[in-house]
């Protein structure tokens, strides 16, 4: 068993569970397996005799799921692989249709929690933000080598940040003198191209959130490739088969709201949740990170 320190606590586990409607023998696909929060719950109640398919493009995430999950090794696939690529993960495992699917879109806190990989602006680390390490493009290089236009569109289009004209505009005079290399330099930067008057005013999160959730979005190409993969899944779900998926800010749940509507007019689906569903006060008092989850799910007709 992993270290607890490592495991991510997973987001609205008790509703995944009851929409998905799971039950022995089924194939499941975790599309967000992290460190396996999800999975181990889906797969006590799939065996014997069912079937999960354990997707990240994260492997250091996977190689803690896979031991979370020893007991169950029997019963679980593991796949290294982006969720874009899920008809071509199935369909090397022989998998035609599935009984479920679930997505979690978050960033997980184990991935947050390590410095080096340049996912937070809590402490000193490399500018990076990949979630597939093996990837090409960093933070590093859309911060280093973006025009001010570009960056200043990155930050209102993937972080709608108010301020993403000046704080591109101070990136860009920044790195003339030194490259911005380490999550640090990014955050302080950030800070001070914020009139001071705004910083606590404007933001009832630290100033530099925005900016940071914009560089990881296009890093990870993480709105991109969502609407394409959400039909993907649909296309493979079995008849009656849900899609629950989990999102943590606007921009991926109005994606995931106008595909599930666009995939409920052409006949391929009905949606269970009008609205989105978040997490009671008690999930939000024992997993603070689960404030800004929003879960919506459909089944395939």
């Amino acid at each position: 068993m992993p270290d607890e320190k490592l495991l991510h606590t997973p987001v609205m586990l008790h509703e995944v569970i009851d929409y998905l409607k799971t039950s022995p023998g089924q194939i499941i696909v975790d599309a967000t397996a992290g460190t396996g929060g999800h999975s181990l719950e889906i797969l006590k109640r799939i065996t014997p005799g069912g079937r999960l398919i354990a997707i990240d493009r994260d492997e250091d995430s996977l190689a803690i799921c896979r031991k979370r999950l020893n007991e169950f090794k029997n019963s679980c696939e593991f796949v290294h692989s982006n969720f874009a690529d899920l008809d071509q993960v199935l369909d090397k495992l022989g998998i035609k249709e599935i009984d479920g699917i679930v997505f979690d879109l978050g960033i997980s806190s184990y991935q947050l929690k390590d410095a080096q990989r340049g996912f937070s602006f809590q402490e000193e680390g490399p500018l990076d933000m990949r979630l597939d390490r093996s990837s090409y493009i960093s933070a590093y290089d859309l911060i280093n080598n973006l025009n001010e236009n570009e960056i200043s569109h990155l930050l209102w289009s993937f972080g709608q940040e108010r301020w993403h004209n000046r704080i591109a505009h101070l990136l860009v005079e920044e790195r003339r003198n030194q490259p911005i290399s380490t999550t640090t330099q990014l955050a302080n930067l950030v800070m001070r191209a914020i009139p001071y008057r705004y910083r606590k005013s404007y933001y009832r999160i630290h100033p530099a959130t925005r900016t940071f959730q914009a560089v990881r979005i296009a890093v990870n190409r993480e709105l991109e490739i969502l609407e394409s993969s959400i039909t993907k899944a649909v296309a493979i779900l079995k008849k009656q088969a849900r899609i629950c998926v989990i999102s943590f800010h606007s921009l991926e749940d109005r994606v995931i709201k106008h595909t599930f509507r666009a995939l409920k007019a052409d006949g391929l689906i009905d949606i269970i949740t009008s609205k989105p569903l978040i997490p009671g006060a008690g999930e939000i008092d024992r997993n603070p990170s689960s404030r800004s989850s929003k879960f919506r799910v459909a089944e395939r007709l």
